[in-house]
Order: structure tokens, then C-alpha cells, then sequence
């Protein structure tokens, strides 16, 4: 598994990120550690959560789990594995239990450092923007936690472009930690991010670590447009099958599935490897977050490190898309 320089900075870490949301929900304890082995033994050293997974938890008491199970399988050999987990999203009814107000960071950052039992998070990220907090309020928060010894790096997910853009110049002034990295959504099938946030981390030095490089299993080809999805998916889950069902399930993402399904039978590579590996032949990409139901799920995944696409492949894999990289509306608040 090749090591890549995560943006500017000098972390380097593996070119796929295990994604864990699935831990603890759709995936028992047991299940979640043999996941983990099997990645491990990939050679995978990077690996992703966030305080409020599993994925669909069905209340504030389910939330932190993924990080428990985490924490009991990495504890003695916490220094082998480059880790990142999330802070934003409301852990109880509490109003100020949310957000990216300094409270709620300082203590969201010092509750999954306990459930993960380290002392230290490689790379700590915003989940999502707030707007009812300043900026300089939360990078204010984000550069004591780095300077204190708890957080390495720190990052966004979910953020646009210019807020991104913006922070940089609150760092900037202020002698503050810049943000590393971002994580965005990105696959074949959401495409949006090429616009301005790709060609933004590209000039400011950021990496990035997309999720859903798969749109949620949708890329795999496994799903029918005219069948129920099953139970055991994705979208097939009873909190988050909405979302994830109004996310891709709908008639120009089965439409164009069919259209990528002959490209990779003429390549030779599983859909799920093409997919993969064309958003890694990316260069404004640093690594690829991959996750995983069972342990078997990740060997075409994995595969995609050391798969190089010809040209001629990834041009028509980005022609079948490229309606996909149409911008949305700015949505505010």
C-alpha cells in the first residue's frame, strides 16, 4: 500500500482510509474487528470516524459507538495507525451539545479521545458548517486543541469552498492552525466539488480524503431500480436509507450506472475497482475513504491502490459523468 504526503503538511498516510460508519449498526463489534484486521493487513493505516457514528444511530445514546469499538481494537497499537475523527453534530438535547462553538469542540474532542482510549487524534475535523458560531470562535477552539497536544491536524468535512477559502484567512491572521484537509463527498455520480473545491486544496496545498467514492454501493452495480434495496445496504438501513436513497436513488444515477457497467467489463476491472481508482487518478486527491459491511467487501476495493487506469478509460468514465459535476445552489443556514 503506497504512502502518500498529506498535503502540505509532513503526515503521510496510506492512498485508502478505512471509513468506519457502519461499525456498531449495520456491523456487529466482532464483524467491525475483522474489518479492521483485513484492512490492516492491506496495508491500510488510515483510518476515519466521527463521535456521532454509527451511521443512523436511533438515538443520542447509540452515538459513540463506532468510536468504543475503535478504541477496543486499536489501544496497543495506537502508534501503528494514522487517526481522524469528527466533532459537529448534536450528541444530546442539550442546545449547546452541537455545533462548532468552542464548548461543545473542547468537549466533543476530549469525550472521543476517551472513547478511543488514546491520548492524541491525528486529524480532528469539523462534521458540517455552523453558522451561528464566528469563524475565529471555532478556529480559535480547533488551535488550542493542537497546541495542547490533543489534535495533530485538523480538518473540515461537508464545507464549501469559500467558507474553506475564508478560514484560511482567519489562520493566516490570527497565527492560527490552518486546516489541513477536507472531506467531501465525491464519486462518479457526484461530481460537484471539481468546480472549486478540487482546484482550491490544489493551489492551497490541502489534501483530500472524499467519501462515498462508491455512492453508497450504488457503483457496485448490485442494485435494481425496479427491486426494493435489501435490508443489509446502505440504503436499505432505517435512519439512513432516506438519505442515502434521496441521495442516488434516482433514474439518472441507475441510467448512468448502465452506462459505466460496459466500460468496466471492456477494461477488465470490477465496477467497484474502477470506480475507486479513477477518483484516486485524481491529483487533487490524497486518499479515498472505502468502508465495508464484511470483510471480503474490501479485496476489490483495496485493489484500486494499484490500479492505473488507461487514459482512454478514465476519459470516457468522465465523459458518461460529467453532468454530475454541474454545481448545486450555495445553500445557507
Amino acid at each position: 500500500m503506497e504512502h502518500v504526503r498529506f498535503g502540505s503538511t509532513g503526515l503521510k498516510v496510506s492512498k485508502l482510509c478505512l471509513g468506519t460508519m457502519t461499525f456498531g449498526l449495520q456491523v456487529d463489534e466482532q464483524k467491525s474487528h475483522q474489518i479492521l484486521d483485513t484492512a490492516a493487513e492491506a496495508g491500510i493505516t488510515f483510518l476515519d470516524t466521527a463521535d456521532v457514528y454509527p451511521l443512523g444511530a436511533p438515538s443520542h445514546a447509540e452515538k459513540g459507538r463506532t468510536e468504543e469499538i475503535i478504541g477496543r481494537w486499536i489501544y496497543r497499537k495506537r502508534d501503528d495507525f494514522v487517526l481522524a475523527t469528527k466533532g459537529n453534530a448534536a450528541m444530546s438535547d442539550k442546545p449547546w451539545d452541537r455545533g462548532n462553538g468552542r464548548k461543545h469542540l473542547i468537549e466533543a474532542c476530549e469525550n472521543s479521545l476517551r472513547r478511543l482510549q488514546t491520548d492524541y487524534i491525528d486529524l480532528y475535523q469539523l462534521h458540517g458548517t455552523d453558522w451561528d458560531t464566528p469563524l475565529e470562535e471555532t478556529m480559535s477552539a480547533l488551535h488550542d486543541l493542537v497546541t495542547s497536544g490533543k489534535v495533530r491536524h485538523i480538518g473540515v468535512s461537508n464545507w464549501p469552498a469559500w467558507l474553506l477559502a475564508r478560514s484560511i484567512g482567519v489562520a493566516e491572521t490570527n497565527g492560527w492552525t490552518r486546516f489541513a484537509s477536507v472531506q467531501p463527498r465525491h464519486s462518479l455520480l457526484y461530481r460537484q466539488i471539481e468546480q472549486e473545491l478540487l482546484p482550491l486544496c490544489e493551489y492551497e496545498g490541502i489534501a483530500v480524503i472524499p467519501y462515498n467514492p462508491l455512492a453508497g454501493g450504488m457503483l457496485s452495480g448490485k442494485h435494481r431500480r425496479d427491486e426494493p434495496a435489501e435490508a443489509n445496504t446502505r440504503f436499505g438501513l432505517i435512519v439512513a436509507g432516506k438519505y442515502y436513497s434521496e441521495r442516488y436513488w434516482k433514474d439518472a444515477e441507475f441510467d448512468a450506472v448502465e452506462q459505466i457497467r460496459p466500460i468496466a467489463e471492456a477494461a477488465g476491472i470490477p465496477m467497484v475497482t474502477l470506480a475507486v481508482a479513477w477518483q484516486l487518478a485524481n491529483p487533487a486527491v490524497t486518499s479515498s475513504i472505502i468502508g465495508a459491511s464484511r470483510p471480503e467487501q474490501l479485496a476489490d476495493v483495496i485493489a484500486a491502490a494499484t490500479t492505473e487506469l488507461d487514459p482512454d478509460v478514465i476519459a470516457a468514465l468522465d465523459q458518461t459523468t460529467d453532468h454530475f459535476r454541474l454545481t448545486e445552489p450555495v445553500k445557507w443556514g
